[in-house]
């Protein structure tokens, strides 16, 4: 039977009366605003295609810190609050701040010269060692030098394809140490897809064949979104102090640390701790006061203070030229 036209309306208009109650009454109170410790320090992590990507503004600075205390002991878990970022000597605003895992575009640069011949496998084996143990994200390429520069294998993260450009052995010539650095810095610059960077550097000897110098190697390093460099001197006592501190030059300038082993058989050791360097770092972005396109070199200093702590030593790089360059 049907209902009037009048009746119909009726119902509905009783209907529409009800649905906001009802609605109201059945849905879950509203959850209160989070206190400023439960706020999120960070926007979530950006993935693409399955892989963490760090992404930051064209006039964010990102800087990569490792804290230690007065005994060299790495420092891990504290809060944003316990960081201050200096550009210039003057107070900076932290945009974001995270540690975390961040996968990493790493180039392992080995010295093939003459002298290298005997250490070559003790050397492999721990670049292989370093790959294992970091990120199964990271993308990896293989550069091996004499006094010519050799990309024997593009960024990957196949350890098979690594191995075997690691193994292209023809140790002789001398030793242009700082043109490997800059090269691999540039292939860096031109195809490394993440925005974080390290040069894993191993050489047993003093610059001998470079056309490039030390300090021009060093401002090519310090160009925004540079790598981190961390290098091993096997050196020789006749060798040791000019090639020490072009490592330590390097490594300090941008944050990494010049390793100088007695032995061999340490190398091994070494790389497992640069991993772990690697992977237990903080990262901090800051927009600079004074814009990107004033141009000029910038110093960076980044201080941590905590309880328990009487000291806080804050390893990253010493500074950098802005440019527009941006990884992912």
């Amino acid at each position: 039977m049907r209902l009037p036209n009048d009746r119909w309306l009726a119902l509905l208009i009783i209907f529409l009366s009800l649905t906001p109650a009802a609605q109201t009454q059945g849905a879950p109170a509203p959850a209160s605003p989070p206190t400023e410790s439960q706020q999120p320090q960070n926007p979530a992590p950006n993935e693409e295609n399955g892989i963490f990507v760090f992404k930051k503004d064209v006039e964010e600075v990102a800087v990569h810190a490792t804290v230690v205390d007065d005994r060299n002991h790495m420092v891990m878990n504290l809060p944003k609050t316990a960081f201050t970022v200096l550009e210039n000597g003057h107070p900076q605003t932290m945009t974001s701040f995270r540690q975390e895992d961040i996968p990493v575009s790493m180039c392992i640069v080995i010295d093939n010269s003459g002298s290298m011949r005997e250490k070559r496998d003790q050397v492999n084996k721990a670049a292989l060692n370093l790959v294992r143990a970091s990120n199964p994200q990271d993308e990896v390429c293989v550069v091996n030098f004499n006094d010519e520069y050799y990309l024997d294998q593009p960024f990957t993260s196949k350890l098979l394809l690594l191995k075997e450009a690691l193994e292209k052995v023809e140790a002789r010539g001398g030793t242009a140490l700082y043109d490997a650095i800059v090269a691999t810095s540039n292939e860096m610059k031109a195809h490394a897809r993440l925005q974080k960077k390290v040069l894993f550097v191993v050489t047993d000897g003093e610059d001998n064949a470079s056309r490039e110098s030390l300090e021009e190697t060093v401002r090519n390093l310090q160009q925004e979104n540079g790598p981190t460099v961390y290098a091993i001197g096997l050196l020789g006592e006749e060798r040791a102090r000019r090639a020490r501190r072009a490592l330590e030059t390097v490594a300090q300038a941008t944050g990494g640390i010049a390793f100088l082993p007695k032995t061999l058989a340490e190398v091994d050791e070494i790389s497992s701790a640069v991993a772990h360097d690697i992977r237990s770092q903080y990262t901090i972005g800051y927009k600079p006061t004074t814009p990107k396109s004033a141009g000029g070199y910038r110093t960076i200093h980044v201080e941590a203070r905590a309880k328990g702590y009487k000291k806080l030593v804050v390893r990253t790089r010493s500074g950098y030229y802005p440019g527009q360059e941006q990884s992912r």
